[in-house]
């Protein structure tokens, strides 16, 4: 099977070459990765590394809190951290991450690169965030008795590792690499068990930790100022939305929103067509942030910029997240950690988080622009959503503590060898 697999990442490395020409996104994804063994030069023979690597954006955001920690913390003052990506979606916001000590695309997982890419970091510590599970690295990091760990993990039934399949076996053979796994919960450490590992610890997920440091910082902005400056009695902020997402947003706008009520869209994409649409379909007086002058007579505004949604939530009395209607939801944790009850759409299934804070009533799910406008009506009720939005506060303080649970375990093995 292993060879299989060789054959078919060599078919598929070669196969991309011709389509990139035609492909922003794969441009980048192989471009990206001529540069990444230059850029690793940096790390010398004598430097101690922890290497951590992430899929995407999602799964930064989980390893962030581990990389400020370590990065606060005496005890690893001699160490290096080197950051990976995959996708290209993440590697290109997070490229200059100034915690890390190095930024790369990861190689493509061909024995070779697994070798030369080892040999070149020599990692303490391996630490995978959420999931991705690369055959040959991990071998190669298996022989070569280097601990490695999954972080912030979720392991589902229907997975290829639980499978009784050829397949199955194969997949089952990358778990067998890692030293241990920190799982979200009980299901999934279950799962585990079920298959013969007991290497398991429940953990919080990591993103509650970094959501809600968010909460302590200086999150305003000021070109959301004049905007807000009549005291408008509800802000719905939606986040990282997507063309189903908007068009159910849109009716609302348009056919039932109140003059007391305002709105700032985050769209997922910057794509410029879509944007002016998004604006053009919109009957209320509406501009973008990077207009020179918000005026406060504005109902909505759309932000036509990257990097400060997280902070956009902060002004939010109510929280729409996106993706619902499509690929699955963004983050909600962002809103819910400022105390607003989140919206979201009917995909929701793989996100825990969302599974969580529907039953305690902190996360509401619409189906269509007839649910939103009733839940928006509900929300008229002061005293329900008040409710909802400490039921989403307390939902994140109570589950805090993740990073501790990884970084303890860092300390025993790295400075304890434990």
């Amino acid at each position: 099977m292993y060879f299989i697999y060789n054959i078919l990442v060599l078919f598929i490395g070669f196969l991309l070459k011709p389509i990139a020409f035609f492909n922003k996104k794969l441009h980048f994804f192989l471009n990206g990765r001529k540069q990444t063994f230059k850029k690793l030069q940096y790390i010398k023979k004598t430097d101690k590394v922890i290497w951590i690597h992430v899929a995407s954006l999602g799964e930064f955001e989980q390893g962030r809190p581990i990389i400020e920690a370590i990065k606060k913390d005496a005890d690893f003052k001699n160490y290096k951290i080197v950051l990976t990506f995959f996708s290209p979606s993440g590697y290109e916001v997070r490229k200059n991450y100034n915690l890390t000590d190095v930024v790369v695309y990861l190689p493509l997982d061909t024995k070779k690169n697994a070798k030369k890419f080892l040999d070149t970091i020599h990692p303490e510590i391996a630490i995978f965030i959420k999931y991705e599970f690369w055959p040959n690295l991990l071998r190669e990091l298996k022989k070569r008795k280097i601990p490695t760990i999954v972080v912030s993990a979720i392991f589902r039934e229907n997975q290829a590792f639980f499978k009784s399949s050829f397949i199955g076996k194969f997949m089952r053979n990358s778990l067998h690499t890692i030293s241990h796994f920190f799982v979200q919960n009980e299901a999934s450490k279950n799962l585990l068990n079920s298959i013969g590992f007991t290497n398991v610890t429940i953990c919080s997920d990591t993103r509650f930790d970094r959501v809600y440091s968010v909460v302590n910082q200086d999150n305003d902005i000021d070109k959301i100022t004049p905007f807000l400056q009549d005291k408008p009695n509800d802000v719905l902020v939606a986040g990282s939305t997507w063309q189903k997402d908007e068009k159910i947003l849109v009716n609302y706008i348009n056919n039932h929103a109140t003059d007391d009520e305002k709105f700032i869209i985050a769209p997922h994409t910057m794509d410029k067509n879509k944007l002016n649409e998004l604006h053009k379909n919109i009957i209320k007086k509406v501009q973008f942030y990077s207009d020179d002058n918000i005026h406060s007579n504005t109902q909505v505004l759309i932000l036509d910029t990257i990097g400060i949604l997280s902070k956009v939530y902060s002004y939010a009395t109510i929280a729409y997240v996106g993706g619902g209607f499509g690929v699955g939801i963004h983050n909600i944790l962002e809103p819910a950690t400022f105390g607003v009850p989140v919206i979201i759409g009917p995909n929701y299934q793989k996100f825990q988080e969302a599974k969580d804070l529907i039953k305690k009533q902190g996360c509401f799910v619409v189906h269509d622009k007839e649910e939103l406008v009733s839940l928006m009506k509900q929300f008229k009720n002061k005293t329900f959503k008040i409710n909802a939005g400490n039921n989403s506060s307390k939902y994140v303080k109570n589950n805090l503590g993740g990073t501790d649970c990884v970084l303890n375990y860092l300390k025993k093995k790295l400075l304890l060898q434990i």
